[in-house]
């Protein structure tokens, strides 16, 4: 790299750690970015900073599209752009930041992960007999058959719980309260974790499920033992309390067909927030036809070349 494009990366670093008090990973991430671009330069016949125009930054966008990175990959890259050159601008180097109002593309909304029905029964259909696990147990089934979010979960007390009439009230975004079915057997397994719960529990502790020292358990002890759980159960995926929330969703819409009731369940201000388990369960019903409609794939028989010939011989 010429010394005309690495000197200014070298005094924009020390810019950074020193006046910014950034800490060294991010202006390691600075700076590879950075050097990126400066790698971009050279090949496209240039050799200084001032150089770079509006229209090259966009060409530049579009490589690094090309090259397979994500709407969002690019808009970090977009944004070490910026930084630099507001940087270059206060320093004199340069006229103006031609990455100013350029705009990364936009991601493609991942579909969240979801496990099916035949596998969750799988791995929630155990009997434990450790008090930690029928606690791990009842968490995980409140989760799948109320939606719960994570945050939801870990901040429930006992007096949000009503298990006779098989209902619980949690608290979600924006400090909305909503009143949620519990099902059958999570009504069960959340009855055998609170006769346990007492050999935990400090008095005067209102929160649901505890760790093994009695105080309320977090959020990221809830993570951790979601996946030790799907480890020793055998599943094969990775769990987490997203994919339960999402199965939950998933599972739902699948047999009901009822997206507004799916909003109001997981707590969506917004049923566009709620409309991508509408892409799933399309998914879903795609696969089943592929699977099933006679015409749906059409397969030569083995050994014939004809793509258009029929199994049947018509």
């Amino acid at each position: 790299m010429p010394q005309s494009l690495s000197g200014s990366l070298a005094d924009f670093a020390s810019h950074l750690e020193s006046e910014k008090r950034h800490s060294p990973r991010t202006c390691e991430h600075y700076l590879r970015d950075l050097q990126r671009l400066a790698v971009w330069l050279v090949e496209s016949g240039t050799e200084r900073w001032g150089n770079l125009t509006s229209h090259e930054v966009r060409r530049y966008v579009a490589r690094l599209s090309k090259d397979g990175l994500g709407g969002r990959s690019i808009a970090r890259h977009l944004s070490a752009i910026r930084r630099f050159y507001q940087y270059l601008l206060r320093e004199g180097l340069v006229k103006d930041n031609p990455a100013l109002d350029i705009r990364a593309p936009k991601s493609g909304r991942r579909l969240p992960k979801v496990a099916d029905v035949d596998q969750l029964n799988h791995l929630l259909d155990v009997n434990p007999d450790d008090p930690l696990e029928i606690r791990d147990l009842a968490m995980f089934e409140l989760m799948y058959s109320s939606g719960l979010r994570l945050s939801e979960l870990a901040g429930l007390n006992l007096t949000a719980l009503d298990l006779s009439g098989h209902e619980v009230r949690v608290l979600g975004k924006g400090n909305k309260e909503r009143i949620l079915p519990v099902g059958g057997k999570a009504a069960a397994a959340l009855g055998r974790w609170l006769a346990c719960r007492k050999a935990f529990a400090g008095e005067g502790e209102p929160a649901v499920f505890l760790s093994q020292r009695g105080s309320r358990l977090s959020r990221r002890s809830i993570q951790a033992r979601l996946a030790r759980w799907g480890v020793v159960q055998g599943a094969d995926q990775r769990l987490n309390p997203h994919m339960l929330r999402h199965s939950f969703a998933s599972h739902m819409l699948e047999s009901s067909g009822d997206l507004r009731a799916v909003q109001e369940l997981l707590g969506h201000a917004d049923i566009a927030t709620t409309q991508v388990y509408t892409h799933l369960d399309f998914q879903h019903l795609a696969r089943v036809y592929d699977q099933s409609h006679p015409r749906a794939r059409r397969r030569s028989p083995a050994g014939s070349s004809d793509k258009f010939s029929d199994p049947a011989g018509h």
